[in-house]
């Protein structure tokens, strides 16, 4: 199947009108200029390759639509991944987190999250996009190097980010703006609320050591089935040097410019918030993805709690990336396939996975049509996709 007349996006480049040929789900051949009697004419649309999302926290939204109304999960599964090759993303890590003293604790358990995990790695196989998982872990959840043992073991976990939501450091170093929101989530006094911040902050500070036995551990475990290890929220240079050390090699939102720079130092990637990127700033204050890209610090997007964000980002940041529209799609395909191990995808590039997107630039930028190893997953309209339908059926008839 031939796609031609589009402007085609490489790592390095952009061909201005060229085409491409898919052949088994694969990238077959790239031509610099277009073909005659193309199965798709992009007629000067963008074809970008298709977006990696490390983080993504929608899957609980969508099975929990509002506090203590449940939905199914496999219809869950299936709403959340149209969303997905909506937004011209073609293969997502579903962030999973085992906190069960957290906001959403009772979506955040062992039970609960176990269940999600094996729910999403039984679907796959009918899923529209490539679906893993990334399991987020609590430093101070007590199970967590017996957990990870027993779903890394098993297959079920691509990616493990550690966590630490501790009050007065990360994402979390203003107690008293922390304690006002408790107090007005919960109903009790600002000073309840900070006694309650306080005992936490004793209660991480007895167990300091043991945790970091606990983390070098789950890391070399990780280590030995090769799934990545990130590490989330770095706020210092201390605490880089610690996931460092440990053998996590991804900073994932780094909360301050200092931890980035380090991270970068260190040849970790640092990855941040595509809402955050498109808007420049953090809803929580914290670093802004485009003074990381500024700084040249930032490596990975990821689509956080918003997947739409992924392209109009990309398109944002190109205005200022010093390799233009290639450099800025790096950041949600060629950087993420690599920190991932993904040696199969994340370029357009001959021999690799055919997992495209079909953009422009309309308004904030929209995705028109997503492929998924070779296969349409998402078409809006735009481009004319009779003739690969007609082709389909013929190859039928032919068999």
């Amino acid at each position: 199947m031939w796609l031609s007349d589009f402007q085609i996006v490489l790592s390095d480049r952009v061909i201005e009108s060229g085409a491409l040929r898919i052949e088994d789900g694969l990238i077959a051949e790239i031509s610099e200029t277009p073909v005659a009697n193309a199965d798709i004419v992009g007629n000067g649309l963008l074809l970008l390759p298709g977006m990696i999302d490390m983080h993504g926290d929608m899957i609980e939204r969508e099975i929990e639509p509002r506090p203590g109304v449940r939905m199914p999960m496999d219809m869950g599964l299936r709403d959340l991944d149209m969303k997905l090759a909506t937004a011209g993303i073609t293969t997502a890590y579903a962030s999973l987190s085992f906190a069960p003293g957290s906001t959403y604790g009772h979506m955040r358990s062992y039970d609960f999250t176990s269940a999600l995990i094996r729910a999403v790695v039984a679907a796959r196989p009918n899923l529209l996009i490539d679906h893993r998982v990334h399991a987020r872990f609590e430093v101070t959840f007590p199970a967590a190097l017996s957990v990870v043992k027993e779903l890394v073991g098993e297959g079920s976990v691509d990616l493990v980010s550690l966590c630490d939501h501790t009050p007065g450091q990360g994402q979390y170093r203003d107690l008293d703006l922390q304690a006002a929101n408790i107090s007005r989530n919960k109903g009790i006094s600002p000073e309840a609320a900070m006694e309650q911040l306080q005992q936490r902050i004793r209660d991480r500070k007895e167990t300091a050591g043991d945790m970091t036995e606990t983390l070098r551990a789950i890391t070399q475990y990780c280590a030995m089935h090769g799934v990545p290890v990130a590490s989330h929220d770095d706020d210092t240079v201390e605490k880089v040097t610690l996931m460092d050390q440990l053998g996590a090699n991804i900073s994932e939102f780094p909360v301050t410019l200092e931890a980035a720079e380090e991270a970068h130092r260190r040849g970790m990637l640092n990855a941040m918030g595509a809402p955050n990127a498109l808007r420049g700033q953090s809803y929580s204050g914290n670093l802004s993805a485009r003074d990381a890209h500024a700084a040249g610090i930032l490596d990975l997007l990821a689509a956080d709690y918003h997947p739409s964000a992924m392209l109009p980002a990309v398109l944002v940041l190109a205005q200022t990336d010093p390799d233009g529209l290639a450099g800025a799609a790096r950041l949600t395909s060629r950087n993420p396939a690599r920190a991932l191990g993904l040696e199969d995808r994340g370029e357009i590039r001959v021999g690799l996975r055919a997992d495209l997107a079909v953009a422009s630039r309309t308004g904030v930028g929209q995705v028109h049509a997503t492929f998924s190893r070779g296969r349409i997953v998402h078409a809006d309209g735009t481009l004319d996709v009779s003739a690969v339908g007609r082709r389909h059926e013929h190859v039928i008839r032919m068999s």
